[in-house]
């Protein structure tokens, strides 16, 4: 067998020069306050800017990224979105595309736990069927894209539609996993692609000794939190323990973190089941990450303090999701150069777009989709975003304002 060849490619945006810990949270604050629609929208969103418009990574790397993420438990998008930041600019540039994301829902689920709003309804229900709708076109013009892109030839198309048929008909985190592995030894068996060498952003590099270290802390504090909160019995040390322990162990962020947000907090007695519900139906109003829920969970706890509550509960679900991408991307840059791993990644991509293809339509697509008015806005909001071209954050805007004007 002829071994592929090892080329480098240069990041398109790094012409232009490395972007800076500032820009960085720029372009995440922008992301937070205007990527409504929950894991698989932030996805679009996170490629129309950073490989369409601002050309930080391309297609390739970028669903290298998305596929490591998968396989990580925690907030897959916010994960994505601390990569791309630790690849651009370190782990300053990764803190700070987390606190860019994250900030903006954060303080409002905050807000509103302290007292705001007393029903949580913080958005016009039009507006909200407006930014649901802009999501499936959002998202339909990222599978579009990375098909076009990872899912070329009969193998990787075969496996990328396998995969949206099993992932529709086999729901789950768990499923996804196994769909991922299964395109994984699809492309190790029967792909032969380029491998590919990441030139990545000066100073943006972190040792392996660093990623040992993230990931000893990862595991040191999952198992020291929960000693410490039965030893204390201290209800800021349950908090922190139950908070961390579900960034740890939920896999693909999302809705599927409530079973164990539930049971850190509500089981706990820190927050009374009405609160909860109150604070998971505001959170749907939120742009930016649901794990910002942990926000409102952590001022509503009040636990030292309301404030500190929220800031300790959001540092907390966070954590190991920062300490995970953090422990495992310096590893994972060595890996993608290997030709057995390169075959099998390129499977991997290929799945994921057929992960994204059945998440357009369940849920993105039978939650935002309810008549011929609904698909009419959609068609339009993707004609606005491929054709016209306009930046995902001004489509967001002007459909805020039609869903608002026009009424749920």
């Amino acid at each position: 067998m002829t071994r592929p060849a090892i080329v480098s490619t240069e990041v398109p945006g790094l012409a232009k020069g490395t972007p800076t810990v500032a820009r960085v949270f720029r372009e995440f604050l922008r992301l937070g306050l205007t990527s409504f629609g929950g894991p698989v929208a932030h996805i679009g969103y996170f490629r129309d800017r950073f490989v369409k418009r601002l050309g930080w990574l391309d297609e390739a790397d970028f669903a290298d990224l998305v596929a490591l993420c998968q396989f990580l438990p925690g907030p897959a998008s916010s994960q994505v979105g601390m990569a791309i930041g630790l690849e651009k600019a370190g782990l300053a540039g990764a803190l700070a595309a987390f606190v860019g994301f994250t900030l903006p829902s954060a303080l409002l689920m905050a807000l509103i736990a302290y007292g705001l709003s007393s029903n949580g309804e913080l958005i016009d229900a039009g507006v909200l069927s407006g930014l649901a709708i802009v999501a499936v076109a959002v998202v339909a013009e990222a599978v579009r894209g990375m098909a076009l892109s990872l899912a070329t030839g009969r193998l990787l198309g075969g496996v990328a539609l396998a995969a949206t048929a099993l992932a529709l008909l086999v729901p789950g985190s768990f499923a996804q996993i196994a769909i991922l592995l299964g395109g994984g030894l699809a492309g190790y068996w029967f792909s032969r692609p380029v491998i590919r060498v990441v030139e990545l952003a000066p100073g943006a590099t972190m040792s392996r000794r660093n990623g040992i270290a993230a990931l000893s802390l990862f595991a040191v504090l999952l198992v020291a939190l929960p000693i410490l909160a039965a030893t204390t019995h201290s209800q800021t040390a349950v908090l922190a323990s139950g908070l961390y322990r579900t960034g740890a162990l939920v896999f693909g962020g999302g809705h599927v973190v409530l079973p164990l947000l539930k049971d850190s907090v509500v089981a706990t007695g820190l927050v009374a089941e009405p609160a909860f519900v109150a604070g998971y139906g505001a959170a749907q109003a939120m742009p930016g990450p649901l794990f910002s829920l942990s926000a409102y969970l952590g001022v509503a706890a009040g636990v030292p303090t309301p404030w500190l509550g929220g800031a300790l509960a959001v540092v907390a679900i966070f954590a190991p999701a920062l300490l995970l991408v953090v422990g495992v991307l310096p590893f994972w840059r060595q890996l993608r150069r290997v030709e057995a791993v390169r075959r099998a990644l390129s499977g991997v991509n290929a799945a994921v777009v057929g992960l994204l293809a059945a998440a357009l339509y369940d849920p993105v697509f039978v939650t935002a989709i309810h008549g011929p008015r609904d698909l009419a806005f959609a068609v339009l909001c993707y004609a606005l975003l491929v054709f016209v071209r306009l930046p995902a954050w001004l489509v967001v805007l002007l459909a805020a304002g039609a869903g608002w004007i026009l009424g749920g």
